[in-house]
């Protein structure tokens, strides 16, 4: 009874929301960051953000931990899709399974936020792409992003499951230079991408691809037959990707967006110590084929203080191949077929209320169609189609006590419905921050969000012949404390944070003792950890340069483990500098991740070496209308894994180069 009055009055609340106006977003977005033809504004130090109060504010006036990357430190930093620009932010673990940040079917390039590995929600212009508690970033050119925003710890009052450890807004250009790149690199590296539009109308094509990569990823193998280490050698990796932006009027817009990217993973058996089955070194393991498309429709609209968005999400993963050793390490000749459909489409609509100078109420509703399609699995349980609706009722409500102090409270009730097996949840959360002005450009804040996340249907059902189902999966609850300060001091921008979170029934995959099947359960998680990073501009020297670093212990307990056991890494270090002379720009960045661990499931947490993520871009514009840029990844050709399990052994890229070429016209 108490839950439902709860979900009458909030739900009472938002409806009024309604007739009024929906995205804060965007407004925001399209206010901001546009310049003449359609080049960025110059963004000063303590750049704006909307998406962690949805509302627009200065960076230094949010109570969490928040971070801007604009369309030109993407430029510099020679990122060319949004998994690279995102690679090296303080807080953030990296992984990879290809070149470029390449996903592998259903196996993603995951954003780990502070230890939380299941936890980012990612979005698109305010919406959300994820399909099962999955995201393809990589598919996402750097060439159609205006700007990223970041919000780390949970920003699940305002957007709902899916951000427990944070939450990625990827928004793209409104407006763009018409210009044209081609570019060539090793390893059989071609990339091209074209921008065209008017005041109205934004076209962006892209298309990035790959030669054969070796050695990308190794494995011990401990099967009951056979033992040895197995090797992948990624082979013809293509991505392509469309959009169209149309700005219908000034409170209307639209976005369509296609993405298309394939890889083939030659796995094979690089050296062998035994086998009872004939099987010697060099012989194939299997060779799979993954292949990913996704469409994006989004409708926005926004005036003052109403927004509204509409979207629609559906893709379709496919891995498939010829098997020829199996679970026991006999020779076979089987063929393997994964695929499956996932979409999901939904509303999402908010009204700000300005009661005076110094209250601000934001209500909102959000309703989300979830389904999942298993194709041509022929797996039992996992064949079988899924569906539910997922509802979201919030309200934020922010009062300045005086010219000081400023405290903000909010609650959200997430439920589901008509899901099968009545498998549905609901949850009622609170957040509350309080931020404290030392003087205009000198701020303290503290904030407790409560978070929530819900099974995903593979979680629960499995989505291949490899993956166990547990349809009695818990949902996950967590709660985050943090306390920040955050300084404007001339050309330094300081943030500083320490932050507790609590994880209750975690969901994670979990292999057998064979390491042939997996499948998912609960356990609890846990992080301390401290942040502080500076940010500088000097334009007299034409030097830009920032730092961070994170100390955290993530530790995870579990049915099969009695004791809290490490997790992730312990320590990231992370820096760029930018140095702007004339016609030249040059950017050289790295993020270190040490006191490393790898997550064994049944036995302690063994120490890795570290990684040493590295890159320098360099551009040249001999005029106006030209600019030849280098980028060269992977300066000390480090042979780092960059996975976070003992499962397998993902190796960066070798050093690699890309040369392009842009004409404006």
């Amino acid at each position: 009874m108490k839950r439902l009055k709860k979900i009458i009055f909030l739900t009472a609340v938002c409806t009024a929301t309604i007739p009024g106006n929906i995205t804060a977003a965007q407004q925001a977005v399209n206010a901001s960051v546009d310049g003449k033809d359609g080049q960025s504004a110059e963004y000063n130090i303590d750049n704006t953000i909307v998406t962690a109060t949805r509302s627009k504010k200065k960076n230094i006036e949010v109570p969490e931990s928040v971070e801007v990357i604009t369309a030109e430190q993407i430029k510099n930093s020679g990122a060319t899709n949004a998994a690279e620009a995102l690679a090296k932010v303080n807080g953030f673990t990296y992984k990879s399974f290809g070149p470029a940040g390449a996903s592998r079917g259903a196996m993603n390039n995951e954003l780990i936020i502070r230890g939380v590995g299941n936890g980012t929600l990612v979005l698109l212009n305010g919406n959300p792409i994820s399909w099962r508690g999955k995201y393809d970033i990589d598919e996402i050119p750097a060439e159609s992003i205006e700007r990223i925003e970041i919000v780390k710890g949970s920003g699940s009052i305002l957007y709902g499951s899916e951000a427990m450890g944070g939450v990625v807004n990827i928004i793209t250009k409104k407006t763009a230079q018409n210009t044209v790149t081609a570019g060539i690199g090793n390893y059989g590296r071609k990339f091209y991408n074209i921008n065209a539009g008017t005041d109205k109308i934004t076209i962006n094509y892209n298309r990035d691809k790959w030669g054969t990569v070796s050695d990308l990823s190794e494995k011990y193998i401990n099967l009951h037959k056979l033992k040895g280490i197995a090797q992948t050698d990624v082979k013809d990796v293509q991505k392509e990707s469309a959009a169209v932006n149309y700005k219908i009027n000034n409170n209307w817009n639209a976005f369509y967006g296609y993405y298309h990217t394939k890889a083939i993973y030659d796995y094979f058996m690089s050296s062998v110590d035994e086998s009872t089955e004939g099987i010697t070194s060099g012989m194939t393991y299997n060779i799979h084929k993954a292949v990913t498309t996704q469409r994006i429709g989004q409708l926005s609209y926004h005036d003052n203080n109403v927004k509204g968005n509409f979207y629609y999400n559906t893709g379709i993963i496919k891995y498939s191949g010829p098997t020829f050793i199996d679970r026991m390490g006999n020779q076979v000749n089987d063929f393997y077929n994964t695929r499956e459909r996932n979409t999901s489409y939904g509303i999402d609509g908010q009204r700000t209320w300005h009661i005076g100078e110094k209250t601000n109420i934001i209500s909102g509703l959000d309703l989300q169609r979830e389904k999942y399609e298993p194709l041509l699995t022929g797996h039992g349980e996992s064949g079988r189609n899924r569906s539910r609706n997922n509802w979201g009722v919030f309200t934020q409500w922010e009062q300045q006590f005086d010219k000081k102090n400023t405290g903000t409270i909010g609650m959200r009730e997430t439920w589901t419905t008509d899901a099968d097996n009545d498998q549905n949840y609901s949850n009622f959360s609170m957040a509350g921050s309080i931020l404290h002005k030392m003087d205009n450009e000198n701020n303290i804040y503290l904030n407790i969000n409560q978070s929530f996340i819900m099974p995903t249907f593979a979680q629960m059902y499995g989505s291949s012949d490899k993956a166990v189902p547990n349809p009695g999966l818990k949902p996950q609850t967590g709660i985050n404390y943090e306390l920040g300060w955050k300084k404007n001091s001339g050309r330094h921008n300081w943030k500083a944070a320490v932050f507790h979170t609590v994880i209750k029934d975690n969901i994670t995959a979990k292999l057998n003792n064979a390491k042939t099947e997996y499948t998912y359960l609960n356990e609890d998680f846990r992080n301390t950890g401290i942040e502080l990073s500076c940010d500088i501009a000097d334009k007299a020297d034409n030097f830009t340069y920032k730092w961070g670093i994170t100390y955290q212990n993530p530790r995870v307990k579990s049915t099969n483990k009695d004791y809290w056991d490490e997790k992730y890494g312990r320590l990231q270090l992370m820096s760029g500098l930018t140095y702007k002379y004339r016609k030249l720009n040059s950017t050289i960045s790295a993020s270190y991740l040490c006191d490393r661990v790898e997550a064994l499931d049944n036995e302690h947490s063994t120490k890795v070496k570290p990684y040493l993520l590295t890159t320098w871009n360099t551009i040249y514009q001999p005029d106006a209308n030209n600019e030849i840029a280098l980028t060269i990844d992977n300066l000390l050709d480090r042979r780092d894994n960059v996975m976070q399990s003992s499962t397998n052994y993902n190796i960066i890229t070798p050093v690699n180069y890309l040369l392009t070429f842009t004409h404006k016209f």
